[in-house]
């Protein structure tokens, strides 16, 4: 099991090293440039190519079943449950294949709302509890897909 962190912009990234820490997991951290390389060597840097969806695509190309990816890109997210990986949001919201689709939907509804009014949409800032929750939901996640992975076996 890998976690993979969409970098840009995330801001729970040493959250996430924290818990993979205290699994003994592999972190990839993927950005487009920008992130200062770790000394642990459970975590490694990936810088990919300028683009926009560079990163995403690195990402979505590796992910495997049980994987973690944490991102708030949600097409992103979409193609991550796709690959039977495991999609959670920096609040804490976890990506599933009966949530995706309104999330795709609602960000398609703002983004054409952006379009047409020329104006902009909010989304309501990062709190301290959102790190909590976010805390809370990968710890439950990792363990589910550790204890998935012991029963298969």
């Amino acid at each position: 099991m890998i976690i993979f962190i969409d970098a840009d912009a995330c801001p729970v990234k040493e959250e996430t090293i924290k818990v993979a820490g205290r699994y003994d997991l592999p972190v990839k951290i993927v950005s487009n440039g920008g992130m200062r390389p770790s000394r642990d060597p459970m975590i490694e840097t990936i810088v990919v190519a300028a683009g926009a969806d560079a990163a995403d695509d690195w990402i979505a190309e590796r992910c495997n079943k049980d994987d973690i990816v944490i991102t708030s890109d949600i097409p992103l997210a979409a193609r991550i449950i796709d690959a039977h990986g495991i999609a959670l949001g920096p609040t804490g919201k976890v990506f599933t294949e009966e949530t995706i689709g309104m999330a795709l939907a609602v960000r398609d509804l703002k983004q054409h709302l952006r379009e047409s009014t020329q104006s902009q949409t909010y989304n309501r800032g990062f709190e301290p509890r959102d790190r909590s929750n976010f805390l809370q939901a990968l710890d439950r996640l990792v363990v589910q897909a550790i204890n998935r992975r012991k029963s298969d076996t």
